[in-house]
């Protein structure tokens, strides 16, 4: 068989992913829930993990990287208290970019310097999944096409105090408000309601919001916390779905004084 035709005959649509660690500003603590996130998109084929492994503080990667079969790029620091870890991920970025073929790069760092390698994957097509900390700058949070936080706190919003907490925090976001109601305004159907499926897809092409860090394992759960919106369970035939729309001003009624 000729090379060419084995190439179509064994083509997959399934989309393939690049993991990009930066191990100097990652917690290996969290690679099981950063590979498991992963495998909702598609298939990690290239796992590399960038740094300096004769660091002490590396020792947490050391012990992962065999199970999830990472790849250690090993990378000397340069000049004292620098090291070349940030360059060595981006220029490899870069070389993957152009020979291999990869739908989505994933970048697992809290380091802003990532920021200008988000912009020009995407400008290129392609998607960026970014993984770090709270304290993330909001440019490299806000280049990526979706970011998830991987501190304690962030992940483990169960309780109904932090649960309450965190959706004070949402009603307070300007911006976060203003792309929840223009998502749902522009997915309205003509009867009012809108589908979540359209409803994150519009919110996804804005932002790199994703529910998933505010404690919420669905978009509807998200909606639904919010007293901001109405949500409707609709029912076809043997499907049952839920849609949302923005909740009406309460009208106010006048009362006549008896004279």
């Amino acid at each position: 068989m000729p090379i060419s035709s084995y190439k179509n005959s064994t083509h997959t649509s399934e989309n393939s992913i690049a993991l990009l660690i930066d191990a100097d500003n990652a917690p290996a603590s969290k690679i099981d829930f950063i590979i498991s996130e992963l495998a909702s998109h598609g298939v990690i084929n290239i796992r590399r993990a960038y740094g300096n492994w004769k660091k002490r503080s590396l020792s947490g990667w050391e012990n992962v990287l065999h199970d999830h079969a990472i790849q250690p790029v090993q990378h000397f620091d340069i000049v004292k208290g620098k090291n070349a870890t940030d360059m060595a991920l981006l220029i490899e970025a870069m070389d993957i970019l152009y020979t291999k073929d990869v739908d989505t790069f994933c970048l697992v760092s809290s380091d802003s310097d990532f920021t200008p390698l988000c912009t020009r994957l995407r400008a290129d097509g392609k998607q960026v999944i970014g993984f770090g900390k709270q304290t993330t700058p909001e440019p490299f949070v806000n280049s990526c096409t979706s970011f998830l936080y991987l501190d304690e706190e962030s992940s483990n919003k169960t309780s109904e105090a932090k649960m309450e907490y965190s959706v004070n925090q949402l009603k307070q976001n300007t911006k976060l408000m203003n792309t929840l109601r223009n998502a749902v305004k522009a997915s309205t159907d003509d009867d009012g309601w809108a589908a979540f499926g359209p409803v994150g897809s519009h919110i996804a092409n804005q932002s790199p919001f994703n529910h998933r860090s505010f404690g919420f394992s669905k978009l509807s759960d998200m909606f639904a916390a919010i007293d901001l919106f109405e949500i409707k369970k609709f029912t076809n035939g043997s499907r049952t779905h839920y849609r949302v729309r923005l909740k009406k001003p309460a009208s106010k009624k006048t009362t006549r004084k008896s004279s």
